[in-house]
């Protein structure tokens, strides 16, 4: 007797999953992670969830896998550098322009540490820590120190551009907290003052890198 597959089956062995993850991403991308359901998934993909299921476990699951893709596509922009300076800032570029664009990402790394793309990113900046000769005894410290500051940053600046209103002004924001330091007492707050006149127009990215900068510097000070 010839075997009938339920359609059903025959979507699963047509999905694979590469295609979920990807449509997953068009989701988180589009909608944001509370639109991210395996039925509107199924939805998307013209399948059943059940055959999601057979690829991806959980919804914990989806997002770290779809988060581990935009990390790799992110490294692998990043090429051979012979100076490993330029290295680590190409790198922590390379991690924020993704989160800029993805800005889900950062929220979901923390799901799984073992993830395979940021894995090879942490193996890269203490690699690079090696090849500028950090000391051994310093190398540990250093290292957690431009990937706090690479993840942390990056991800900050993404969550706070998700958590903006559709129709924000970035510019008329910094203005008017520039205003209200501003309106701060001088002698209590005189840093607060002359920041005010950096905040409005200041360059998110810009200040990114002058972060990782200021840590490279710092190396070469690294006490033995």
């Amino acid at each position: 007797m010839t075997r009938i597959t339920p359609a059903s089956d025959r979507r699963s062995d047509a999905l694979s999953r590469d295609r979920i993850v990807d449509a997953a991403i068009e989701i988180l991308d589009t909608q944001g992670e509370r639109a991210l359901t395996f039925r509107a998934l199924a939805t998307r993909l013209s399948t059943g969830a059940g055959a999601i299921y057979w690829h991806i476990a959980d919804k914990e699951a989806l997002l770290a896998a779809a988060s581990d893709r935009i990390v790799g596509l992110a490294l692998a922009r990043v090429g051979t550098m012979p100076d490993p300076r330029d290295a680590i800032r190409a790198h922590a570029l390379a991690l924020f322009d993704a989160f800029e664009a993805h800005a889900w990402v950062g929220t979901s790394l923390s799901l799984d540490p073992l993830q395979t793309e940021m894995v090879r990113f942490l193996e890269r900046i203490g690699g690079s820590l090696v090849a500028l000769g950090v000391p051994l005894a310093q190398r540990f410290d250093a290292w957690s120190a431009c990937v706090n500051y690479i993840l942390g940053v990056a991800g900050q600046s993404a969550a706070h551009a998700r958590h903006q209103p559709p129709d924000a002004n970035r510019d008329a924001t910094l203005r008017a907290v520039a205003e209200s330091w501003n309106q701060l007492d001088p002698s209590t707050y005189p840093f607060l003052h002359e920041a005010a006149a950096y905040l409005p127009g200041h360059d998110d990215r810009l200040q990114f890198l002058a972060g990782i900068n200021l840590i490279l510097a710092g190396l070469n000070q690294t006490p033995s």
